[in-house]
């Protein structure tokens, strides 16, 4: 049907179908700041204007549209000229990913143009039909609020980042915290909570570090916000070459079950259709979707395609086709006969289970104990746990239990691979380990590693989903078998039934301490459901220093089994293990506590960790080998004081409520780290370009979190010039550094360290042939603000880069350039303490959160904006884990909450007061002393919302999410056992 539409203020005859949606027809014609994400409305990523009014286009149709003024956010500004909303997105570091930015900005834009001056409740909710998974809903807000200013033609203020410089990491601390640095990088005092400044104490607030700091140390938006900002941002669904085919992939309707015959004759037939791949037409090659992250054997049990199917939804055969609508066709009319198979959904059945092997085929490899369908255990030892219990004056014991989740990633999985101009296959995916996927494709598919390349867009929230090979194998064998381009994207349907999930957890933790608090042993045990596959078991071996390591006692066990089910497999999710650690380990504290009856705070400040402090479980894990064993700096003391004079602990802890509405409020110690891995590997290129900027390239493991901006940050640090002199180059294999077992966790580590060290050397380079044009020794100069000065006495005259890089090429002939490798061996622990206050209905059992504050050791903060965005993303990822996230089965393993209606994911309209404070430490192992803060947000707030729980309501719950039903019945329990 023939249909007029008015885009972006073009008027545009259009050839529709009557059932097409006004997304796709955007998309088809090119707005591909119009986001494909849920494809029911729940998002919002593909929100346009339609006469002013914000609507979701993936539930509109094309016909509705007809005669109407469509906007999106290209017509809002461009990247010469922004809109004010558009700039303060950009200033307050609220585009993170940028995946959901252009809807989120539409939203706003139309509160705007008919509220010139909305509260924050009004901006909340006019943003909460837009998801965000990434920075979360304070920097969004406070940019609305912020453009609303500048329309109105006010002054903006300042943007305030609370930063606390600890002087030294001392093992308590009596101080408070006195100062705030503003944006603009000026010191400015801050009230206490009384009112009045006090001395600081051990706690001094001082810049002296960051003198001579150009870039580290400052709030500087994300390179790339600009493109966020005005939809230019390019993610992996917005190419697609001439001659694309769309693939469709058949999945199981069965949790366990054995092909017994597959025929796909018809389907090939179908007329468009151009590849049909079942088990029979594919290489038989085992293999791990997941790059191991130590130098232990990685499990390796996945097929491209296997005549045995171990979920519902497991891949049974793909077919590539001229469009979706005849692939989803051809899907039909493939013939499978199943021989089903008796199923394990629970960790517990799996080990109890003789007869049920879900791997039973010999070709899989490193599997622990495919009989007990255990695909791996990890075991540490240190001292004589049961010496250590007998000899205590109390034991505490509890069952923990994490349900399976959802990462919900806002970016559906999405891959295009097709064969260039240099038969060299590429890979166009959303994803962070582009060099694995190609080392791994080289293996399946039989090619040369360099005739596969793997490019690597923008990812839409990441959240550790992208960590691993999920679709990028079948698109692949389809391109090769039509040696045509192949898309193949899943819905998010499919994100939920055949992708990757966070796995059920069981914890059972057991302590021995003396009645004075000291703990004398304690002992973790994990069972966790990795689902039909072994995805990500070997997070645990790198984990497990961190399990009991915040709290060290004489005598500890580590001990965790992943077992094998029938539900999807494990995803590398953000933080994984060490949020149910953290959760168990915490709520545990707390419990401790009680049964003592001392403050919870104080029995943590008796036990925890300190610097200098050796990882004992990692030693006995590495077979006795010390390696990055040690604690640099530790940040706690600090932290805690923090969180601890925000939630009036003391005045508040002691005080039990009554009524119907309780308040209660909560805390939770957590750290990060990944000391003594092995494998970590990465390089760095650095050249000196002829207009006197550098283009770095490295393999940098960004998932939408700002890692590229930090370490183009510490390059032009080293390098002395501003940041806008720096250009990053790392979307593509053929031109970025292979690296080896870095996660978004250690990226700033690995690559930081191989950029800072190239830096190094073409810094030394460029002084040499300036003190060669000078005629004075390079030592007497540096590198400041883009020129070349002296530093001594000698008066010298100033010279441009751009000069020293024209007399290298002119006068010497070469290109000045450097080239570094690291290996990582101990990495940086960060710290951080996360409290909650909430208030519980003891009548229906509903909690209202009413405030999250969180206080990091950031070790030396590279950059305030940034690392804030990604301490609120965590907070709302831990806000679900606490409250809503879980995955729900019926009897023989199908999934039943398959779409984000029925998976509730908080809105901006939701979100209780989040309160950051960053800590600033200098550890000597990081890159000019800084720590990853990439995922440790989300570890401490559930916990820390648990236990203000059961400060509301006198008991603790040990299962997550906290349900009205589970609040009530621990209720009850309560009631009835005081009433005995």
């Amino acid at each position: 049907m023939e249909l007029e539409l008015s885009i972006d203020g073009v008027i545009e005859s259009q050839d529709v179908a009557p059932n097409e949606s006004l997304l796709t027809l955007l998309r088809r014609e090119g707005h591909h700041s119009v986001k494909q994400g849920c494809e029911t409305g729940e998002c919002g990523a593909c929100t346009v204007l339609i006469d002013g009014v914000p609507r979701v286009s993936c539930v509109m149709l094309a016909a509705q549209a007809g005669g109407c003024s469509i906007t999106t956010v290209e017509k809002l500004g461009s990247t010469k000229k922004l809109h004010p909303l558009q700039e303060a997105f950009i200033e307050v570091g609220a585009a993170s990913c940028g995946f959901c930015s252009s809807g989120m900005l539409l939203s706003a834009y139309a509160l705007l143009q008919q509220n010139a001056s909305p509260t924050e409740d009004e901006v909340r909710a006019a943003l909460s039909g837009n998801l965000c998974r990434c920075s979360g809903y304070e920097k969004p807000v406070q940019a609305v609020l912020r453009a609303a200013t500048v329309l109105r033609g006010e002054k903006t203020p300042f943007i305030d980042y609370a930063i606390t410089s600890v002087a030294e990491e001392n093992t308590s601390v009596t101080g408070h915290l006195t100062a705030l640095v503003g944006a603009n990088g000026k010191l400015r005092s801050a009230p206490s909570p009384n009112g009045t400044n006090r001395p600081s104490g051990p706690i001094q607030m001082s810049m002296s570090k960051h003198l001579g700091a150009q870039v580290v140390g400052r709030p500087l938006p994300l390179l790339n916000a600009p493109k966020m900002v005005t939809g230019r941002a390019s993610f992996a669904a917005d190419y697609e070459p001439r001659g694309t085919l769309y693939a469709r992939v058949l999945t199981s309707p069965y949790a366990h079950a054995i092909i017994r015959t597959i025929d796909a004759s018809v389907a090939r037939a179908l007329p468009g259709v151009h590849a049909v791949l079942t088990y029979k037409d594919v290489p038989r090659h085992p293999f791990a979707t997941a790059e191991g992250l130590t130098s232990e054997p990685v499990v390796q049990d996945h097929y491209s395609l296997d005549y045995i199917v171990r979920y519902v939804g497991d891949r049974v055969a793909v077919v590539a086709a001229d469009t979706p609508e005849i692939a989803e066709q051809a899907l039909d009319l493939i013939q499978v006969e199943y021989d089903i198979q008796s199923g394990i959904f629970d960790p517990r059945q799996a080990l109890e289970s003789s007869t049920i092997r879900i791997h039973p085929e010999s070709d899989s490899r490193h599997i622990y104990d495919a009989s007990r369908n255990i695909a791996m255990r990890v075991r540490a030892d240190y001292g004589d746990v049961e010496q250590g219990f007998a000899g205590a004056d109390v034991i505490v014991e509890g069952e923990y239990l994490l349900p399976p989740t959802q990462p919900v990633s806002l970016e559906p999985h999405s891959v295009l691979t097709y064969f260039d101009e240099d038969d060299t296959l590429v890979v166009r995916t959303s994803t962070q380990v582009p060099h694995y996927i190609r080392r791994t494709l080289a293996q399946l598919l039989d090619l040369p590693l360099r005739r596969i390349r793997v490019e690597k867009p923008e990812i839409g929230g990441n959240l550790g989903a992208r960590q691993e090979i999920v679709l990028e194998d079948l698109c692949a064998l389809l391109t090769l078998a039509t040696h045509r381009p192949v898309r193949l994207v899943s819905t998010r349907t499919e994100e939920f039934l055949s992708n990757r999930i966070s796995p059920q957890h069981i914890v059972r933790l057991k302590t021995g301490v003396m009645n004075d608090g000291t703990i004398v042993a304690n002992q973790l045990m994990i069972l966790a459901d990795t689902g039909a596959y072994a995805t990500h078991p070997l997070v645990l071996q790198t984990t497990a220093a961190s399990a009991l390591s915040l709290y060290p006692c004489p005598n500890m066990r580590f001990v965790a089994e992943v077992l094998y089910s029938n539900h999807q497999p494990a995803a590398a999710d953000a933080g994984l293990a060490l949020t149910v650690e953290s959760f168990a380990l915490e709520v545990h504290i707390d419990e401790i506590a009680r049964r003592l009856h001392l403050d919870a705070i104080s029995l943590r400040q008796q036990n925890w960790i300190k610097t200098g402090a050796t990882y004992r479980l990692l030693k006995e894990l590495r077979g006795g080998r010390e390696q990055g064993q040690r604690v640099e700096s530790c940040g706690l003391p600090t932290c805690l004081q923090i969180v601890e004079e925000k939630l009036q602990w003391a005045a508040r802890r002691g005080v039990s409520e009554g009524g119907r509405f309780r308040r209660g409020i909560g805390i939770a110690l957590v750290l990060h780290g990944q000391s003594g891995q092995v494998a970590m590997t990465s390089g760095a290129i650095i050249k000196l370009s002829e207009d006197g900027s550098f283009d770095v390239f490295g393999a940098i493991n960004d998932g939408g979190n700002g890692s590229t901006t930090q370490l183009a940050q510490l390059a032009a640090e080293a390098l002395g010039v501003s940041l806008e002199e720096v250009v990053v180059h790392n979307r593509d294999t053929d031109i970025a550094p292979t690296e080896v077992g870095v996660s978004p966790a250690t990226v700033l580590y690995s690559s930081g360290g191989a950029i800072l060290k190239a830096a190094e050397q073409l810094r030394r380079q460029i002084l040499t042939v300036a003190g060669r044009m000078l005629n004075v020794v390079p030592e007497s100069l540096a590198i400041q603000k883009g020129l070349i000065v002296g530093t001594g006495e000698q008066q010298v005259t100033k010279v441009a880069l751009s000069d020293v890089a024209a007399y290298a090429l002119a006068n010497e002939g070469r290109h000045l350039m450097a080239t570094a490798s690291w290996k990582g061996g101990q990495t940086p622990t960060t710290f951080a303490v996360q409290g909650a206050e909430v208030e519980v209905d003891t009548e229906n059992g509903c909690i209202k959160i009413l405030r999250i504050i969180t206080a990091i050791d950031a070790g030396r903060v590279l950059n305030p904006l940034l690392i804030e965005a990604q301490v609120e993303g965590g907070v709302v990822q831990g806000l679900g884990l606490a409250t809503s996230d879980e995955l729900f089965y019926e009897s023989q393993g199908r999934l039943l909450n398959t779409s984000l209606r029925d998976y509730h994911l908080y809105t901006a309209a939701e979100m209780p007061k989040l309160e950051t404070y960053l800590v600033e430490t200098t550890d000597p192992t990081g890159p000019l002393g800084a720590k990853s803060s990439a995922e440790i947000g989300v570890y401490g707030v559930a916990p820390a919302i648990v236990n203000a729980v059961a400060h509301a309501i006198g008991t603790s719950i040990y299962q997550l999410p906290l349900t009205p039903e589970r609040i009530l019945r621990a209720i009850h329990i309560q009631n009835s056992r005081r009433a005995v």
